[in-house]
């Protein structure tokens, strides 16, 4: 039986980019770790029903398919052997309000050992979502990022709480990615 590590961060916060690099190091340990994005599992079923062409489309379906969504997800990374990583996001921004990314249902099925939040200044943020061009993201200014990720912090409470996990916070800063997978490191050996 592996380790099942949930990884979040708002959009734009280079959750991703340290998660590559330390898988990649991790292997070289001899540390293995799936990585499976639970946005692209969703998305593979959303497509498929011709519901969405592109995942940001997929916060604006209604909430009880992305309910449907997120727990066929759940229930296929559950059965996943090994030492996983779960990137997602702890909460999604919809026009009606804050989702969460992880409802007790899909926790229930994971059930991870650790909850890691990466943050870093939501003025970086700012700066990488406007040179990314890969993806079609809302606008948000500074005020907004600030409260989605103290959302994000209050949602982690809360699914530490459900699940009896760990949580912890990485701090992705412009410059020191090395810094950022040092740590994701040791908390994944």
């Amino acid at each position: 039986m592996g380790k099942k590590v949930v990884i979040t961060g708002v959009p734009g916060v280079g959750k991703t980019t340290v998660i590559n690099q330390a898988i990649s190091e991790l292997s070289a340990e001899g540390v293995e770790y799936q990585d499976i994005n639970f946005g692209s599992c969703m998305f593979e079923v959303a497509s498929g029903q011709g519901l969405v062409k592109d995942r940001d489309e997929m916060r604006k379906l209604e909430q009880a398919k992305q309910r449907e969504l997120q727990r066929n997800a759940a229930q296929f990374i559950a059965k996943t052997e090994g030492n996983v990583i779960i990137d997602t996001h702890c909460t999604v921004k919809t026009p009606k309000g804050y989702l969460a990314g992880l409802p007790e249902w899909v926790l229930k099925e994971l059930m991870p050992d650790t909850f890691i939040l990466v943050e870093t200044d939501e003025d970086q943020i700012l700066m990488r979502r406007m040179s990314d061009e890969t993806r079609v993201r809302d606008a948000e200014g500074y005020r907004a990022l600030c409260e989605h990720q103290q959302f994000n912090r209050a949602m982690a409470a809360s699914y530490a709480m459900l699940t009896g996990c760990t949580v912890k916070i990485v701090v992705n800063a412009d410059n020191l990615l090395d810094k950022s997978v040092e740590e994701l490191k040791e908390i994944l050996r």
